[in-house]
């Protein structure tokens, strides 16, 4: 029963078989952070090696234009927001009562001063006018034989036929008769006039706008309303206030000589018109005016 109790053997490693795994772990950590940085690093310094001198290597150096210096006034500008606003502003309206027989004009139409923009039925007036001529016409004829009686008053009182006092007499009527001419050349003028403002015309250049009376409707000149408004556009004028300031520095300038005035979209990113300044003295505002 009794023995010797067997002994555990002990594995002892040897030195140098560690030290060789520990070198093996060093060599792979260096591999490892040299991978890491060529693909990493590179990367990361990429953007900062490719501005000019990238540009340069790709496309090769970039040509400038070379030019010798010099002095020369260059253009100061002010911005102010603008009111654009019609030069004018007309409301049409008939001079005379009557029928309205014609509308010659669609709203929004451009039209040009001394178009018709409507028509009134002329019958009334065309009578007045004719009835005028006739009187005149007759005036004519009582003159005409006025002057022929009055030569041969005057012949017979030169030989004392007849009493000076006739002659005198009938060349007064000649006078009278001749007045009436003129009153009657006058009369006509009137008709004329009146006949005329039955076609109811533009008097500027401008845009029509709503139209508001129909044909067929009686119109009289004390309408307030009108027929129609007309808003010349072309040129237009953009008001516009600058600070004060700046007040100073542009009537220096304008007193040079005219000053140019850029109208831009309200982006400011294009000139959709041009213009030339004029200055308000009612309400000291500069405005570029008459833009074509």
């Amino acid at each position: 029963m009794h023995g010797e109790v067997p002994k555990k053997e002990l594995k002892v490693e040897p030195r140098g078989r560690w030290r060789r795994g520990l070198a093996i772990l060093v060599v792979l950590a260096i591999v490892v952070g040299a991978l890491a940085y060529v693909f990493f690093g590179m990367h990361a310094q990429q953007p900062r090696i490719g501005g000019r001198a990238a540009r340069f290597a790709a496309t090769g150096p970039v040509p400038v234009l070379v030019a010798a210096a010099a002095t020369q006034d260059v253009p100061v500008y002010l911005n102010a927001v603008g009111t654009t606003k019609a030069l004018n502003t007309v409301t049409v309206r008939s001079q005379v009562d009557g029928k309205l027989i014609a509308v010659n004009f669609a709203e929004g139409q451009d039209v040009k001063k001394g178009d018709i923009l409507a028509h009134i039925d002329p019958t009334t007036f065309k009578a007045v006018y004719d009835q005028a001529l006739a009187k005149k016409a007759q005036d004519e004829a009582l003159l005409a034989n006025a002057q022929r009686d009055l030569a041969r008053y005057e012949q017979l009182a030169a030989t004392n036929a007849i009493n000076r006092q006739q002659a005198d007499t009938q060349r007064a009527l000649v006078a009278q008769d001749t007045a009436q001419l003129q009153s009657d050349q006058a009369a006509i003028e009137s008709a004329q006039a009146t006949l005329g403002y039955a076609d109811i015309r533009a008097p500027i250049d401008g845009r029509t706008g709503i139209r508001q009376v129909d044909a067929g409707n009686i119109v009289h000149s004390s309408d307030s309303g009108g027929i129609v408004t007309l808003t010349q556009i072309k040129p237009i004028a953009v008001t516009f206030s600058i600070p004060q300031q700046d007040i100073q520095t542009v009537n220096d300038a304008f007193a040079k000589g005219p000053l140019a005035a850029d109208a831009l979209r309200s982006d400011n990113n294009k000139v959709i018109e041009h213009g030339k300044l004029t200055w308000s003295t009612t309400r000291s505002i500069p405005r570029p005016a008459r833009s074509s």
